[in-house]
């Protein structure tokens, strides 16, 4: 079920590889619908992009819960382990 549950996130000093190459990425919306292409009924997606540059500068990840939730421990092991850094 959609849950039209949405997260915007400001992004600060971030870059994405898009179609016309690597750009700086301001914004990630985080958000549990139905996806586009990935085979589940529902998904947790993200868009990274740039809205200032429009609709070419969005990067969309569309993950299963299972790998969301890989991905969240992976995110935060790693930003652990930069603090020793």
């Amino acid at each position: 079920m959609c849950t039209y549950s949405t997260e915007k996130v400001g992004l600060e000093r971030s870059s994405g590889k898009t179609r016309d190459g690597w750009q700086t990425m301001s914004e990630a919306t985080v958000y549990y619908d139905h996806p586009v292409h990935a085979p589940d009924a529902h998904t947790v997606n993200i868009d990274f992009m740039a809205p200032e540059r429009g609709p070419a500068s969005r990067i969309a990840v569309e993950l299963s819960l299972d790998s969301a939730r890989e991905l969240l421990a992976a995110l935060q092991t790693t930003v652990e382990r930069a603090k020793e850094h």
